[in-house]
């Protein structure tokens, strides 16, 4: 089963950064206004980037990570990986 690592623009322009093991559902969740507090208070969302990982445990690594990044670098990690298709969401 795959993972994946995602982040998603909100209405306000600021970005989240998140994990799930559907990503399609989990964006359907934020903007219900039943993903993370932080999404219930900026949504809608939309999704910016998306990386897939073999397990949890990389997903949520990689999250991590980028969760630690300024905006600044998670604008330029979006840009650096925006040549690949984001995943197709069954909503």
């Amino acid at each position: 089963m795959p993972y994946f690592t995602y982040i998603v623009e909100c209405s306000n322009g600021s970005l989240y950064t998140g994990w799930t093991d559907d990503v399609g559902q989990r964006l359907q969740k934020h903007n219900q206004g039943k993903g993370a507090k932080y999404t219930r208070s900026f949504g809608p969302v939309s999704l910016v980037a998306c990386w897939e990982f073999c397990s949890k445990s990389e997903a949520m690594k990689f999250e991590w990570k980028v969760k630690n990044l300024t905006k600044a670098s998670k604008s330029k990690l979006i840009e650096d990986t925006s040549h690949r298709p984001l995943p197709t969401l069954v909503i």
